[in-house]
């Protein structure tokens, strides 16, 4: 190398040096960089509450007992996706879920020329309230969550056919998966 070259190198490497101290300093101060200022690792849900009281999930429609399914779904998802205990006795809770559900069901598509149904679909809409008993805070206040199923009502009605029952199951587990998600708190 001759001596010409020297300063050249020594800035090169003076201001590679810069960049990288400046990156490094960059995330050391929390990840400033590229709009990502408030990363945490906590978790996705309110942490003063422990219990949860789900009461009955009331139905709205004429179909009866899917309130049951939607209320044991709920259950069985909190006790097994959050860090939530359900709890039977009301007064021993720290919050209380509750909600109604409606039910429906319409045609996805029709036969051409017969007009006969080919798909149908379930419709499930639940309107859910939390709430807080030690602050008295809504958590959550009416906010609806909808989920459906779909099914065929041309396939024969043998073993492990699928009809509105089955539809309706899917739609309501769907529907106990959004509440859950629900509670999470907003990022």
């Amino acid at each position: 190398m001759n001596g010409a070259n020297k300063p050249i190198i020594r800035a090169v490497a003076r201001h590679g040096l810069a960049v990288w101290a400046t990156m490094l300093a960059g995330c050391l101060a929390g990840c400033d960089i590229g709009g990502i200022e408030t990363y945490q690792n906590t978790w996705l849900y309110p942490n003063d509450i422990s219990t949860v009281y789900v009461e009955m999930f009331d139905s709205r429609s004429f179909r009866r007992g899917h309130e049951y399914a939607l209320t044991d779904a709920i259950c069985k998802r909190l006790e097994a996706q959050t860090p939530y205990k359900i709890v039977s006795d009301r007064d021993a809770a720290d919050s209380v879920l509750s909600g109604q559900m409606s039910i429906y069901s319409g045609v996805l598509s029709r036969e051409r020329y017969e007009g006969v149904a080919l798909e149908m679909e379930t419709t499930v809409v639940v309107s859910v309230s939390w709430k807080n008993l030690k602050t008295g805070e809504l958590l959550i206040n009416n906010e609806n969550v909808m989920a459906s199923g779909s099914y065929s009502p041309k396939l024969p009605s043998q073993q492990g056919a699928q009809g509105f029952e089955y539809a309706a199951d899917v739609a309501v587990n769907r529907a106990a998966e959004r509440v859950v998600e629900l509670m999470e708190t907003s990022w």
